[in-house]
């Protein structure tokens, strides 16, 4: 209806999961990644989980269009079925023709026939199940056993589960502890931040056709995210309800009014007409609730606080003089040359820490910092430590003895550790720990940085380490995908530092093979 008012070619704001719409914040590009780096890992689970509307379908549809030509998909949008049901449906969806009287083992002997013989051919076959918080226990238990069927190098069916938070909480329940150690990559896809939201709207309607001028102005954003709080799902029924409102009353930009009854029209009339905030520690808790123990998804990592000996160095390099050059050209990137001696003491001096994390790939990609791999044990390769310095989907850029080089994510996962090292810049005035009811500058500096990422105005000293700031910052643990412990620890501080768009070394995305891109500002 309002499409040519604006001179728009289509509705921008459609909530049907087109690819093309797809916004490509930091956290769907994580959650992409994930679901690519999942097919070529070797089978097994993936599990990509968000909140209602946090656009978990529409990466899945925008990763479907981008797999291999040697995989092949089946795709379950209506998981409430039973076990033979759901195994009806996956040999309809891979086209396996079955003999005999259908049932549970007619149906398991044709897909495993079908897996062997799929392989032979060197195709992978990726089975992806939309909404699977409405899968039964008995359901999940098949659908790992259908996992059984493997190779000495790989399993024959990946298997991807998209759903809902309580997902994760099925998942740690002790009955399907086997199933949730067969999942090699898990992502959990948030609201977007409030500075995200401008660049939201602004893709959708240029998709959609519209030129640089923008229906929404800049001082409505905020408002935007408040009401609809960052999920694309209600931003997309929020700006379509006030563009039609704006139609209506013959304007060519939506104003705070337009945008106020557009909220109290598409969703609670009160909350959307004050405009009031929840109170930050009921934020905190409700966070911390939907996350469902993070600390079961990712492996709580060894933090090495100041002077801690030469334990970063024995772990990464294996006692060897090249993980000490190695750790020297690490702190390059930052642009420091390490002093003599043991590198993460000297490191101290330069307001730079080693952080020793134990994740993987999972970790790497959530800190987003070039880290010292150590070589396994077992590993047929001959290096000891190498220097991760970029991390896509499917390949890795190391620095081996001084030499570039770049090697598939299922290389680097055979041939390295899960345990790293990398170095992160500290306040000078942080401490370990920050007890209830402190101040100081380090209290300051974490207020600061909070701020920024909510948007809340912040007192530029003198801040108290109260509940309330604490609540903050577990809100902004449980929205990263960190343990919700409130404390301010390495990652946390990490996290905030990248989330303020600070010009340090990076990790992820990085697609030129000149290293020394690394240290420029996304």
């Amino acid at each position: 209806m309002y499409t040519q008012f604006f001179n728009l070619t289509q509705s921008p704001f459609s909530i049907a999961p087109d690819p093309r719409y797809l916004y490509m914040s930091e956290r769907h590009r994580e959650a992409l990644a994930h679901l690519l780096y999942g097919v070529g890992s070797g089978g097994g689970f993936v599990l990509l989980t968000g909140e209602i509307g946090a656009g978990k379908t529409t990466v899945c549809r925008c990763f479907m269009e981008q797999v291999p030509k040697h995989c092949k998909l089946a795709y379950i949008f209506n998981p409430k079925l039973s076990v033979e049901e759901l195994l009806s449906s996956i040999c309809d969806e891979f086209g396996i023709a079955q003999d005999g009287p259908a049932s549970v083992k007619t149906h398991v002997d044709a897909i495993n026939g079908y897996l062997l013989a799929s392989h032979a051919q060197a195709c992978n076959n990726v089975l992806i199940i939309d909404e699977a918080q409405n899968l039964s226990g008995e359901v999940l238990e098949q659908l790992r056993l259908l996992t059984n069927l493997e190779t000495s190098e790989r399993k024959l069916l990946q298997i991807i589960l998209i759903g809902q938070p309580e997902l994760r909480t099925m998942l740690a329940r002790p009955e399907l502890e086997q199933l949730a150690q067969r999942v090699i990559a898990r992502y959990h896809l948030g609201a977007l931040a409030q500075r995200e939201v401008g660049n939201y709207i602004a893709h959708r309607l240029a998709v959609a056709g519209g030129g640089a001028q923008t229906p929404f102005p800049q001082r409505l954003l905020a408002q935007i995210h408040r009401i609809s709080k960052g999920v694309p799902r209600r931003i997309n029924l929020l700006c379509d309800r006030a563009l039609l409102g704006a139609y209506v009353e013959n304007k060519h930009q939506v104003t705070r009014n337009i945008l106020r009854q557009a909220g109290a029209e598409v969703f609670d009339h009160a909350a959307s007409k004050s405009g009031a905030r929840w109170p930050r520690a009921l934020l905190g808790v409700m966070a911390g609730a939907l996350i469902g123990g993070a600390a079961f998804w990712f492996a709580a990592p060894m933090l090495v606080r100041g002077a801690s000996g030469p334990a970063p160095i024995a772990a990464i390099a294996q006692h060897s003089t090249q993980g000490s050059a190695d750790l020297h050209a690490l702190a390059a990137l930052w642009g420091a040359t390490l002093p003599a001696g043991e590198p993460c003491q000297q490191a101290i001096k330069l307001d730079l820490r080693c952080h020793l994390g134990k994740g993987g790939l999972a970790e790497l990609r959530l800190l987003d910092r070039p880290a010292l791999l150590t070589g396994r044990a077992d590993s047929t390769s001959s290096e000891g430590a190498a220097l991760l310095t970029g991390l896509s989907a499917t390949q890795a850029t190391l620095r081996i003895a001084g030499k570039q080089q770049r090697i598939a994510l299922a290389d680097l996962s055979a041939r390295y550790a899960d345990e790293f090292v990398t170095l992160w810049r500290a306040p000078s005035s942080w401490r370990n720990t920050m007890a209830l009811g402190e101040r100081g500058p380090d209290v300051d500096a974490l207020a600061g940085r909070l701020a920024h990422w909510d948007g809340m105005a912040a007192v530029a000293q003198n801040h108290r380490f109260d509940a309330a700031l604490q609540a903050r910052l577990r809100a902004f643990q449980s929205s990263q995908q960190l343990n919700v412990d409130g404390v301010a620890g390495p990652k946390t501080l990490i996290r905030l530092v990248r989330q303020g768009g600070a010009a340090e070394p990076r990790l992820l995305n990085l697609n030129s093979p000149n290293v020394n891109t690394i240290g420029a500002k996304k």
